[in-house]
């Protein structure tokens, strides 16, 4: 995306104190842009902060397993849900007020979780939660893509990447360490509130440092495109998330029946809507874009081999070896910090090899998850942390060289009139990733675990399975456009 066609979003006036760029459009300094990636961080690291509260919220509050998995599914569907209008909205009324407005109720959802008196109304208030974090980050990458050009937006993708990537590490890894600390007696309750202060603070930020971007050509909300679209992402994840827990009642399989005829009916909408002369929600032609699609290709089985493997590795180490949460979650940090250093490495190397980073990046993954099942297989039940480092760094080395650098490959072409919608169809993408890989690789791993009681064999198995796709993944990327713009 070059400068020229940056400038086609319009921009308001900086804030006080935001840096501007002088007559051309508005720019996102330093300071705004630790603010928008705590705005992309909050609603990953909820998405997984909440598991491994999970026991002390059934004990609390009496919740069965059904309501346990309602308490996660119910987040994550509504936010992959809204997540494209959260896009279109921020094109429409501007990004940071969408950015302000989503921060706000995210914060408020937030206390209700932690405040929730039963389960019902955890679950109400994590719907509530889902809704506003899809308000929120699809304004992240749009105001990213609007307000910086060359090799400052470089920077930014890369950082938003290793954001995204250490978000759902550390959310495994703050959920144990918060309810093992039982601050002033909260227990599992501190994980909502902690995201109180912390939106306190971005909005606060925000309203001094993140500049003011909206699409020039503004057009109003396609319901008929977001109803369909709403309709297809819910009987897909809806019934991957909870079929498993429910035990695949026939709901479960007239859902997933009824997901294809869905998603065609969206499709056919969409382009009967760009051929009129309407703006739909996803224009198809933004899907004619060649870095765009193959981006997109390559970013579900990255982003669902990661969400796969973070809740497998939790149940393995958890249940399976019996570690506490703040145990398992060291396991993770050597995959944290090889993550942030690849993502922050990523621009350089971009520059001297290009788009080829990423298939170099999936080998290093398929070394590195290679390494982790050798290591269950031969040494399980008498694994440890330590032992599972080394593969652990690898993987983290090799996913970081690769989902910072698909995101630029997914927005390098997209006009910035189009950024918010262009992000919205991105987040979708890597929501609906990370939900599909909880459910299939998270299945897989329980229903091996269950046929047979050593939990090594059924990680062993799953690790390879994500080897495989890695090794795939590898391959696809070589038709990857070679340079970005």
């Amino acid at each position: 995306m070059t400068s020229t066609s940056a400038s086609a979003s319009t921009s308001t006036p900086a804030p006080t104190g935001a840096p501007t760029a002088g007559p051309g459009p508005a720019t996102l300094g330093p300071l705004g842009l630790f603010t928008v990636l705590l705005g992309a961080a909050l609603p990953l690291i909820d998405f997984f902060i909440v598991n491994v509260a999970l026991p002390s919220i059934g004990r609390d509050l009496a919740a069965g397993p059904s309501l346990l998995e309602l308490i996660v599914a119910g987040y994550g569907l509504s936010y992959a849900v809204l997540l494209v209008l959260g896009g279109r909205l921020g094109d429409l009324f501007g990004r940071r007020r969408l950015f302000l407005a989503g921060m706000t109720a995210f914060g408020l959802t937030s206390l209700a979780c932690g405040l929730a008196p039963d389960a019902w109304t955890l679950v109400a208030a994590r719907v509530a939660q889902g809704a506003a974090a899809a308000l929120m980050l699809p304004q992240v990458l749009a105001t990213i893509h609007a307000s910086t050009t060359g090799p400052r937006r470089a920077k930014a993708l890369s950082l938003y990447g290793a954001t995204a990537g250490l978000s759902m590490v550390a959310g495994q890894i703050l959920g144990g360490v918060l309810v093992a600390a039982d601050l002033a007696g909260t227990g599992w309750r501190s994980v909502f509130l902690v995201n109180v202060p912390v939106a306190v603070a971005g909005l606060l930020l925000a309203l001094r440092t993140v500049p003011e971007t909206r699409s020039d050509r503004p057009a109003p909300v396609d319901v008929r495109g977001t109803l369909l679209l709403a309709v297809a992402l819910f009987t897909l994840l809806a019934p991957l998330t909870e079929g498993r827990t429910a035990g695949w009642p026939l709901w479960t399989w007239v859902s997933l029946a009824v997901f294809p005829f869905a998603a065609a009916a969206f499709w056919r909408v969409e382009r009967r809507a760009e051929a009129r002369g309407d703006t739909p929600l996803v224009p198809p032609s933004l899907l004619g874009l060649v870095p765009l699609r193959r981006g997109l290709l390559l970013v579900l089985p990255l982003s669902g081999g990661f969400g796969g493997f973070m809740f497998v590795i939790a149940v393995a180490l958890q249940q399976g070896l019996g570690l506490g949460a703040v145990a398992s979650g060291l396991a993770l940090v050597p995959m944290a910090v090889a993550f942030f250093g690849a993502s922050l490495a990523g621009p350089r190397l971009v520059r001297r090899w290009g788009t080829r980073v990423v298939p170099a990046g999936a080998l290093l993954q398929a070394l590195g998850l290679g390494l982790l099942a050798l290591t269950a297989w031969r040494s399980w039940p008498d694994l440890s942390v330590g032992s599972l480092a080394p593969g652990m760094a690898l993987a983290g080395l090799g996913q970081g060289l690769q989902l910072p650098v698909l995101f630029r490959v997914v927005l390098s072409e997209v006009p910035a009139e189009r950024a918010g919608v262009g992000s919205g169809v991105l987040v979708t993408t890597q929501q609906a990733a990370l939900t599909l890989g909880v459910a299939t690789l998270g299945t897989l791993f329980l229903s091996l675990s269950a046929a047979d009681p050593d939990s090594g064999t059924a990680l062993t198995v799953t690790l390879l399975l994500q080897l495989a796709t890695a090794l795939v993944t590898a391959v696809a990327a070589l038709r990857l456009p070679k340079h970005l713009r």
